[in-house]
């Protein structure tokens, strides 16, 4: 939100009231208070008729600074709040009589006790960013609404990053924000995901811990800050020092929480029905026949919406007049190797049996009057489960138990932005601050069914709306977009923004949800869709099996299908990197290569994992403008070596894009192709690509439940690769460079390889 007209005045009707300086400190262990009134206090009479601000500095983490703000603490709503942890580090303090200070970490926060306002954060010596005269303030509207803002510095040349899921540029200078979940599709400014988190290439982040609406000015209102504002009386903020982009995203992790690592089963190829589309058991049948007779691999098949009864979503009771016998399809679908996802929401339609169930039991959101809030949206007279109460969590968790007993295995847990905020919580919260957050609500609650009935390593969703927190609750989708080569374009940016907030697996329709792809588009999405970490094939009003294209995107699909599979040794062990650090599987470039500058606009290419560099092709003729970061690449597909740091463009078939393996990568592979979940160690094969002389790797190969399995340490000496198994049962692996295989010998532990002829 802007509150100026430029640089000297204020919008019409907007008052404005700065803090002005650090006029009173007092200091406990580890936390400080200032009392920073809003006009100079130059004498006793000054203090008196004027708002004064409460501003505590403190730290729940080394390396991290909390700042709190509050005006009149008397009107701060108690609910909801994101659970953040909360370490109590050690922190010095120091005061006298120029400043105040307090010191976590390498992390240090200064206020100046003179006028003018003066709050700076740095770390090293090196200043980070600041909060300088006129930026911490109230501002009051026309309209009598009363808000926090704080504005802190850029620096010349500072790059924003981050916010969640948004799918314009990547990097957010210029740009006005509203963290405020809505269901508006790919192609606008408004998004399912929003987080009140960025991070910069500066070394540091900031997080507004803010359930509500927080509204952005990044460069936009003043160009050289970063304006963050709240309606209310509270407002928190927490500086995270990197120094590196990766560093900023696992001590925020580490503060709202990392990802559960999802069942390795759910990185193979999802089918769905489709949206909107007829269907019934004889087509679920000739998909998956269809599939087999193709020699395509099918992990899980996703029931959208017309699984249940039309007018009555969501009452989890299978139409009858299509799948009359529900319980032994899914166990025909699982005795063929399938995992079963079905769609479900948060919302009640009124001819749903289970709305006079939820009303007379208290389950549903109610206005402020006390009747069941509803509308006509989605479905006519739907309601809202209140997940603010524990009964109707439990209610609701009920439903779900009732599916999974009866075989389903997975939840596309869709909608969750759809929030209305004028009515009253069962527990009392903030109708504004439970809009975003009652998507994690949502996700939560059948997450921890999923958890409990099929274990915690079982449990996956594929949800569309999130907020902070969400993160810890994979898979999420990018939502709505067309079927073309620019909703592509935009999901991916929308994928690696999200990523940059903590969230470590992400998806998307491949071919996009709305309207039918031709087939160059589906083809040139099948390549993408692979290579990100979880893929599923799903439209709106058309199916999306691959045969209906043409007979070229059977073969597409095939040849990356299997070759995920046989990454899956590479990519397990991404996703249980992402679980224990929250860095995400799908890195931006900025992220990946915080030094390179030519990475810093980047949002058309990203790394899988650590080392596999990937540019999705965005054009039917097939060519592709790339950048490789420095030294020699090696393309995966063909086994070329490709050199930078520049720019290449290219011109790849349908069954080939820019597929690059970082220098000095060790790539495990598996032995299988046909499916995700296996034993990744038994016959995997160690490929290493362009080792450097007297460098040596550790590989650590995972089961499918992300333990240890294998454990290799790859070394070159001079003109000889040798590779040493020092952890793991004995079982058949293999090492590769440049097209020569060595396999070790049954019962040993070491192989070495002759470089001299391919060097």
């Amino acid at each position: 939100m802007k509150f100026k007209d430029g640089y000297w005045r204020m919008r019409p009707g907007v008052r404005a009231d700065y803090a002005t300086s650090a006029h009173d400190v007092t200091t406990e262990p580890g936390s400080v208070r200032i009392l920073a009134p809003t006009r100079e206090i130059v004498r006793r009479g000054n203090t008196i008729d004027g708002p004064v601000l409460r501003v505590d500095l403190s730290s729940p983490m080394p390396d991290v600074v909390r700042v709190r703000v509050v005006h009149l603490a008397g009107s701060v709503p108690a609910a909801p709040v994101f659970d953040v942890r909360d370490d109590h580090p050690g922190v010095e303090v120091s005061v006298d009589a120029g400043q105040v200070s307090l010191t976590s970490g390498a992390l240090t926060v200064r206020a100046g006790r003179d006028a003018p306002w003066d709050l700076s954060f740095s770390a090293g010596g090196r200043e980070l960013t600041r909060s300088a005269g006129k930026s911490l303030g109230i501002m009051n509207d026309q309209d009598s609404r009363h808000f926090l803002v704080e504005q802190l510095r850029l620096s010349s040349g500072e790059l924003v990053y981050g916010l969640g899921e948004r799918f314009g540029p990547l990097v957010r200078n210029g740009q006005s924000v509203d963290i405020w979940n809505e269901d508006g599709g790919t192609s606008s400014e408004i998004a399912y995901k929003n987080v009140p988190f960025y991070l910069t290439n500066r070394g540091y982040g900031v997080f507004v811990n803010h359930p509500g609406r927080v509204s952005f000015e990044v460069g936009s209102e003043s160009v050289s800050r970063v304006q963050f504002s709240v309606e209310g009386h509270d407002l928190e903020y927490l500086v995270i020092h990197g120094p590196t982009p990766a560093d900023v995203l696992r001590r925020y992790t580490a503060l709202t929480g990392r990802p559960a690592l999802p069942p390795a089963w759910s990185f193979g190829l999802w089918l769905s029905t489709s949206f909107t589309t007829d269907y019934d058991e004889a087509t679920v049948t000739s998909f998956v026949d269809g599939m087999a007779e193709r020699d395509l691999p099918l992990s899980v098949f996703h029931f959208d919406c017309f699984w249940m009864r039309r007018y009555r979503w969501c009452d989890f009771e299978w139409d009858p007049e299509v799948f009359p016998d529900p319980e032994g399809m899914l166990r025909r679908l699982k005795e063929r190797g399938l995992r079963v996802c079905v769609w479900i929401n948060p919302y009640i339609a009124q001819a749903s049996a289970l709305f006079d169930e939820g009303a007379a039991a208290g389950h549903l959101l109610r206005r402020p009057d006390g009747t069941v809030w509803q509308d006509d949206h989605w479905q006519a007279g739907r309601a809202l489960v209140d997940f603010t109460s524990p009964a109707a969590r439990e209610w609701y968790a009920g439903k779900l138990r009732g599916l999974l007993d009866l075989g389903v295995d997975a939840f596309k847990t869709d909608f969750g932005e759809r929030v209305p905020t004028d009515v009253a919580y069962a527990d009392g919260s903030d109708p504004e601050r439970m809009h975003n957050y009652y998507s994690l609500l949502y996700n939560q609650t059948v997450h921890d069914v999923l958890a409990e009935r099929r274990g915690p390593g079982e449990a996956v969703l594929f949800a569309r709306s999130a907020t902070v927190g969400g993160q810890r609750l994979p898979v999420h989708w990018g939502g709505d977009c067309e079927s073309t080569f620019e909703a592509m374009a935009e999901s991916l940016r929308g994928g690696l923004s999200l990523g940059l907030g903590g969230f470590g697996f992400w998806s998307h329709d491949i071919g996009g949800f709305e309207g039918r792809p031709d087939p160059a588009v589906f083809k040139r999405w099948v390549a993408f869709g692979l290579l990100s970490s979880h893929s599923r094939l799903h439209g709106s009003g058309s199916y999306r099996v691959p045969w209906l294209f043409d007979e070229e995107s059977v073969d597409v699909l095939r040849a990356f299908t299997r070759l995920k599979a046989r990454l899956m040794p590479y990519l397990y062990g991404a996703a249980v990197q992402a679980a224990r650090e929250g860095l995400p599987m799908m890195r931006a470039m900025p992220l990946a290569f915080p030094g390179d500058p030519a990475c810093a606009h980047l949002d058309a290419q990203y790394l899988l994992g650590p080392d596999l560099l990937v540019a999705p092709v965005l054009s039917a003729d097939g060519e592709v403008t790339y950048y490789v970061p420095a030294g020699t690449w090696t393309r995966l597909l063909d086994g070329e070596s490709v050199t930078g740091p520049g720019w290449r463009t290219e011109r790849h078939g349908f069954d080939s894009l820019p597929l690059l393996v970082r220098p000095g990568a060790v790539i495990a592979t598996g032995a299988r192709d046909d499916r995700p979940d296996y034993d990744y160690a038994d016959g995997v094969t160690l490929n290493v690509h362009e080792p450097a002389d007297g460098e040596s790797t550790t590989v650590t190969v995972t089961d499918s439940g992300g333990r240890p399995a294998a454990v290799f340490e790859v070394s070159r000496e001079g003109s000889r690769l040798r590779a040493r198994r020092i952890e793991g049962a004995p079982a058949p692996w293999n090492l590769c460079h440049a097209g020569t295989h060595a396999a070790a010998a049954p019962g040993t532990d070491h192989i070495e390889i002759s470089l001299t002829a391919k060097e």
